[in-house]
């Protein structure tokens, strides 16, 4: 009685503890936008969000200008691409909030993929100089200028435009270290479902990159844009179910997930690897999330038991990839599929038109004047 009676108060001052820390946490959770820039600070433009919701909450206005510190780039921002982990973000579902803030968005910066031009760099830095177009990572890339840490960054190749340099970094890495996951090898057939998206345009011509026959999966609208950046076969999926084919893949680059285990499976050689590359759709909810990261680690732990294996990973900013990723644009392997460029004062269109979840390759915000200033679609082919 006595073990039981201890369980009970240490369950239920648990219980009051953990209240008490989200009730405090989510009240003193807060951002600077109420703070005032220095008079004497340098002031530059750019898109923030002081609070979680609709496209809307975006504000085009003036920030101040950041000094890069020792091991860091200042850049030039002349365009910036969007992702669907920075729709989640600002739509702030609760699972974002335990990282971004509770009440409020700790840090208002928006997006974080950009291409520019170097105009100073910190004490540390080695390998860049001013005046050397770049492109990479870093959070809040929506703005006049970033200062992004040298190994987020990586020089652009000459035969590639800012925006096309902009849609790069974060669905290029996913696309690289997924299939690097699922150990891609030349002579392989390989299947990527959801192959029109910015992960799969990238997941596509990469896959050829190794000298591989792939087949991607789209919907009608999209059957030549596949066929355009490489693909060898296509399938509709309005017409017919990959799943249900007799074709045998090495690998499947699944970056929707809509399919049983055992569906996919069906369609995977022994040995074979299916790489769990995302969710499904744009921004979806809480529910959604944790039920798609459930089946996803599911998948992952029963496969260990069968012939096929199903693998999950994680983006990380690496700047070898982004490297190796610059050097197959400089060769003309991968050629971004950009859909829309907008100019940095239609941010909310773009993030809007986004979240319609029909978006094909990229979409793009210009900063500099001399950028593309319509949001006129864009199509960029290789």
């Amino acid at each position: 009685m006595k073990l039981r009676g201890i369980f009970k108060w240490a369950t239920g001052a648990l219980l009051v503890g953990l209240i008490l820390w989200v009730f405090t946490a989510y009240w003193t959770s807060t951002n600077d936008c109420g703070r005032n820039i220095p008079a004497a600070a340098e002031r530059m433009k750019a898109i923030r969000f002081c609070e979680y919701g609709p496209p809307d909450v975006l504000r085009l206005g003036e920030a101040e200008k950041p000094a890069p510190k020792q091991n860091e780039l200042l850049v030039k921002v002349r365009a910036a691409a969007l992702n669907a982990i920075d729709v989640g973000i600002v739509r702030g579902p609760l699972l974002g909030r335990l990282i971004f803030g509770l009440r409020k968005p700790a840090f208002t910066g928006f997006a974080r993929d950009f291409a520019g031009v170097v105009e100073a760099v910190g004490n540390n830095v080695t390998g860049f100089k001013p005046g050397d177009e770049v492109f990479g990572l870093k959070g809040g890339a929506v703005a006049e200028y970033v200062c992004a840490a040298k190994d987020r960054v990586v020089l652009k190749p000459a035969n590639i435009t800012f925006e096309q340099a902009s849609a790069v970094p974060l669905a290029g890495l996913t696309a690289l270290q997924g299939l690097k996951t699922g150990k891609i090898h030349a002579g392989q057939k390989v299947l990527i479902n959801g192959a029109s998206g910015g992960v799969g345009t990238f997941a596509l011509q990469i896959a050829k990159a190794f000298d591989t026959e792939v087949t991607a999966v789209v919907s009608t609208r999209n059957v030549e844009i596949a066929r355009t950046l490489g693909a060898d076969h296509v399938i509709d999926y309005t017409k017919e179910d990959f799943t249900k084919r007799e074709e045998r893949y090495d690998l499947l680059f699944d970056n929707v997930m809509n399919h049983s285990m055992s569906e996919r499976r069906r369609v995977l050689k022994p040995g074979a690897i299916c790489v769990l590359a995302g969710f499904g759709g744009t921004a979806p909810s809480d529910g959604q999330v944790m039920g798609r990261i459930a089946r996803a680690f599911g998948n992952a732990f029963f496969s260990r038991f069968t012939e096929q294996k199903f693998e999950r990973y994680m983006t990380t900013s690496n700047q070898e990839d982004l490297k190796f990723l610059s050097n197959l644009m400089a060769q003309g392997k991968i050629t971004p599929f950009v859909e829309k460029t907008y100019p940095m004062t239609e941010t909310v269109e773009a993030l809007r038109y986004f979240n319609q979840g029909h978006t094909r390759g990229k979409l793009v915000v210009a900063i500099a004047e001399e950028s593309t200033t319509s949001h006129e679609t864009t199509e960029t082919n290789p």
